[in-house]
């Protein structure tokens, strides 16, 4: 399965995140707001789709997508947790360079 954020990480699905958190939209109604074919937008809410991101609706010849509720949990977790690991990481990575006697193996003495 892609990843939750390298798929919600690309610009126009951003875009079309962010549009549909005004709630359900027609793939034409997201489409008016690019410069890239209605085509190429209904591709990218299929990707946004397979991970679970966005749902479909079909009415008649229309396709409606709104956000998927248990999908933006689960990028939200995905957040969290990337920038808790980043953070950690990022610390420990200071305090090394600005004391770097606290990276010594005490059995090296």
């Amino acid at each position: 399965m892609p990843d939750l954020l390298e798929t919600a990480a690309e610009p126009n699905r951003r875009r079309l995140l962010q549009l549909l958190a005004r709630g359900e939209q027609s793939v034409t109604e997201l489409a008016a707001n690019f410069a890239v074919s209605r085509s190429a937008i209904s591709q990218h809410l299929l990707v946004l789709a397979d991970v679970g991101l966005v749902r479909a609706r079909k009415d008649g010849r229309n396709r409606y997508y709104s956000l998927d509720s248990g999908g933006m949990r689960s990028l939200r977790e995905s957040l969290d947790i990337f920038w808790t690991d980043e953070l950690d990481s990022l610390v420990a990575e200071a305090t090394a360079l600005q004391h770097p006697h606290l990276e010594e193996n005490p059995d090296d003495h």
